[in-house]
């Protein structure tokens, strides 16, 4: 009997489990990226490009975007760091994430769903686009050039 009580109490205290990485993706929905452009410059999401800096520097970055390269050399917990400093705090905030081709904005966005975003947006085309989808720059949407 006391095993049991043990064992219910511990599962009690337990933390909540992170959701399964399918599951946080289903609190996120693709954005075409002429949408996320619309929306960056009007100030209703904050557009985050993750690619690797030497990326940014051969293609230019969308101009409405923050880059927070999802390869930061210290750690993932950095790269979430730069992604809450870049809403303020405000985890419910809308961002939409872009990357070269959308298979790394995919994942990123199921890592910031699992940690408490709300509203992660996947610029799912990316920067070069990906079979018939023409992506970022090919579209031509707004680009800029990288400065270190």
């Amino acid at each position: 009997m006391r095993l049991v009580l043990l064992l219910a109490v511990l599962v009690w205290l337990a933390p909540a489990p992170l959701p399964h990485p399918a599951a946080a993706a289903d609190r996120g929905t693709v954005m075409a990226p002429g949408q996320a452009n619309a929306s960056a410059e009007a100030g209703s999401l904050v557009l985050i490009d993750i690619r690797h800096p030497t990326e940014w520097l051969e293609t230019g970055v969308a101009t409405p975007a923050r880059t927070i390269s999802m390869h930061d050399p210290k750690d993932l917990k950095a790269f979430l760091d730069a992604v809450v400093k870049a809403v303020n705090g405000d985890m419910s905030r809308p961002v939409a994430l872009i990357c070269a081709s959308g298979v790394r904005s995919t994942w990123a966005q199921r890592f910031l769903a699992a940690r408490g975003f709300r509203q992660v947006y996947n610029v799912k085309e990316g920067m070069l686009g990906t079979g018939s989808r023409p992506g970022w720059i090919r579209r031509g949407l707004p680009v800029q050039p990288y400065r270190p």
